[in-house]
C-alpha cells in the first residue's frame, strides 16, 4: 500500500519548513513571532533564579516557624511540654523535627515519637547561587513524598545553627504553583510586549519597506512610466537614505533608458542619412575622378586629398550602414608618418575654422602604429573641439587662439598632445568628459567628438586623457601602443 503524497508539500521541505510556513511571507507575522518567543526566553532566564529563591523564601519561613515553636520549650523550666503541645506546635511549623545546635552541642528541641526516614539533607548555610538553582531543580523533579533535612541559620542570633526535617511535597506543589503563575504570567507579558512592540516597528519599519519593495517592483516593472518614481519622506535614519537612493538610482535609470532612446533613434536616422549621403558621394566621386584629368598644378596638389577626403566619407557611410554607428570595427594597423596625417587634419579644420594659429610639433621621422582612416578621425575630433573652444570661448583675445599638436615616443607608445589656448573646460563637461549626449561644452553640442576619440582610442589598445584645462587652455593626451608593446604586456599579464 502506497502513501498518498500531500499535495501542499514542496520538494525538499521538511517538516520543520512546513510549520514555519505560514511565518515566511510577511515580515510583520516573523516580527510578532519572534518578538515572542524571545520575551518568553527572557522570562525563561529570569524564571530559574526565580524558583530557585521561591524554594528558599519557603524553607527560611519553615526555619523561622520551627524556631519559635522552640520557644514554647524555653518558656518552661524543665524544658518540656505535653504530647498535644508538642504536636500542635510541630503540625504549626509544619515539621517532624527540629534541632538546635548552641556551644557546639546539638540539643533535640521538638520531634515526634517516630519521626520518618530522611532522604535528603540541604545546608543553606553559605550556599552559592548555583548550588541553590540546582537544589531547586532537584526538589522539581524529586520532591512528591520525599523527606529531607535543612540546616540553616536561627534568627537573632539564638544559635549557631536550626535543623528541621519535613516532607517535601508542600514545597514542591508550592513551586509547581509558582511556576504556573509565572508561565501564564509570562505569556501575557510577552503577548503584551510583542503587540506594542509589533505595532511600533510595523509603523516604523515595516510599512516603509513594504513601501520601498512595491515601488521597486512597480518600478521594474515599468521603468519608464514617471509615476513609478519614489517620493523620499523626510526621515533621516536609514529608512530616509534609502528611499532618497532608491529615488536618484530611479531617475539615473530613467535617464540612462531615455539615452539609449535617443541613441537608437539616432542610429536609424544615422543608417537613412548614411544610405543617402553615400549614393550623394558616390556621385561626387565621379565628378573628382574628372577634376582629376584636369591638367593643372593646383588642381593636382589639392585632388588627392579630396579623393582621400571622398573616400573616407563614402567608406564611413558603408560602415555605419553595416552595423550601425555604435560598432566600430577592428583597425587594419600599419606603420604610418604622423606629420602627413597630422597637416591633413588641420588642413580640414582650417576649412571650418579661420584665425587660428596652428603650430605642429611632430618630427618628420614620427610614425605611428595605427589604422590612419580611424586615427585621422580621432585627431580630427580633438582638433575640432580645441578650435571650437577657441573661436567660441568668450574672453579669448585673437592672439591666444593657438593650437599645438605634439608628438614623442615613450616604451613602444606614442603620446600625442593636442593643446588649445582656451578658456578651459567647464565642471560639468569634465564630469562626463567622455560620455555622449553629457560631455558637450556648446548648448548645441552633443558630446560625441570625445566619446567617438576614445572609443577609436580603445579599438587601439590605447587611451584618451585630459591632462590639464583651465584659464591657461586645455591639453588632451592620445595614447596609442605599438602593436608589439600590445602582445608584450598581455604576456606579462599572464605571467
Amino acid at each position: 500500500m502506497t502513501r498518498e503524497a500531500d499535495p501542499t508539500q514542496r520538494p525538499g521541505e521538511g517538516r520543520f519548513t512546513r510549520l514555519l510556513r505560514p511565518f515566511a511571507g510577511s515580515l510583520s507575522r516573523r516580527l510578532l513571532v519572534l518578538t515572542i518567543l524571545f520575551v518568553m526566553l527572557a522570562e525563561v532566564l529570569i524564571f530559574v533564579p526565580s524558583v530557585a529563591n521561591f524554594r528558599l523564601t519557603w524553607i527560611e519561613q519553615r526555619l523561622a516557624a520551627a524556631q519559635i515553636a522552640s520557644l514554647a520549650l524555653e518558656a518552661r523550666p524543665d524544658n518540656m511540654v505535653t504530647p498535644a503541645l508538642r504536636e500542635e506546635l510541630l503540625e504549626n511549623a509544619q515539621v517532624y523535627a527540629v534541632a538546635l545546635i548552641r556551644d557546639d552541642a546539638t540539643r533535640l528541641v521538638l520531634s515526634d515519637d517516630m519521626p520518618p526516614q530522611v532522604d535528603a539533607s540541604f545546608d543553606l548555610r553559605d550556599a552559592m547561587a548555583m548550588t541553590l538553582i540546582m537544589d531547586a531543580f532537584d526538589t522539581l523533579f524529586m520532591g512528591e513524598g520525599r523527606v529531607v533535612r535543612v540546616t540553616g541559620e536561627p534568627r537573632f542570633g539564638a544559635g549557631e545553627s536550626i535543623e528541621i526535617v519535613f516532607d517535601e511535597t508542600p514545597l514542591c506543589s508550592a513551586m509547581i504553583r509558582y511556576g504556573k503563575n509565572i508561565f501564564f504570567l509570562s505569556l501575557i507579558i510577552s503577548v503584551i510586549t510583542a503587540g506594542l512592540v509589533y505595532f511600533v516597528l510595523h509603523f516604523v519599519l515595516v510599512r516603509p519597506m513594504r513601501r520601498l519593495t512595491e515601488n521597486m517592483v512597480a518600478f521594474r516593472k515599468n521603468p519608464e512610466d514617471a509615476r513609478g518614481l519614489i517620493a523620499p519622506s523626510s526621515r533621516d535614519d536609514e529608512i530616509g537614505v534609502a528611499e532618497r537612493e532608491l529615488a536618484l538610482m530611479q531617475r539615473e535609470i530613467r535617464a540612462t533608458l531615455s539615452q539609449k532612446a535617443r541613441l537608437a533613434s539616432l542610429g536609424t536616422a544615422v543608417s537613412k542619412i548614411s544610405h543617402d549621403l553615400r549614393n550623394i558621394l558616390a556621385s561626387a566621386q565621379l565628378i573628382s575622378d574628372r577634376i582629376g584629368a584636369v591638367n593643372d598644378p593646383t588642381v593636382q596638389h589639392l585632388a588627392p586629398r579630396l579623393f582621400g577626403s571622398i573616400d573616407r566619407a563614402i567608406d564611413l557611410c558603408a560602415k555605419s550602414l553595416k552595423f550601425g554607428v555604435a560598432d566600430e570595427p577592428l583597425p587594419e594597423r600599419r606603420l604610418i608618418a604622423l606629420r602627413p596625417l597630422a597637416e591633413e587634419v588641420i588642413e580640414a579644420v582650417s576649412r571650418e575654422e579661420d584665425g587660428i594659429d596652428w603650430i605642429v610639433g611632430i618630427g618628420q621621422d614620427m610614425h605611428v602604429d595605427a589604422d590612419p582612416d580611424q586615427l585621422f578621425r580621432l585627431l580630427l575630433n580633438l582638433a575640432r573641439n580645441a578650435s571650437q573652444a577657441l573661436t567660441e570661448g568668450e574672453g579669448t583675445p585673437p592672439g591666444r587662439r593657438e593650437v599645438r599638436l605634439a608628438a614623442r615616443r615613450a616604451r613602444g607608445h606614442v603620446h600625442i598632445d593636442i593643446s588649445d589656448k582656451g578658456p578651459g573646460l567647464p565642471q560639468k563637461a569634465r564630469d562626463h568628459l567622455f560620455e555622449p549626449f553629457s560631455g558637450g561644452t556648446r548648448s548645441d553640442g552633443t558630446g560625441l567628438g570625445l566619446a567617438i576619440a576614445a572609443e577609436l582610442a580603445r579599438a587601439h589598445g590605447g587611451h584618451v586623457e585630459l591632462v590639464s584645462t583651465g584659464p591657461g587652455g586645455t591639453t588632451f593626451r592620445i595614447c596609442i601602443p605599438d602593436a608589439a608593446a600590445i602582445l608584450q604586456e598581455c604576456s606579462e599579464a599572464a605571467e
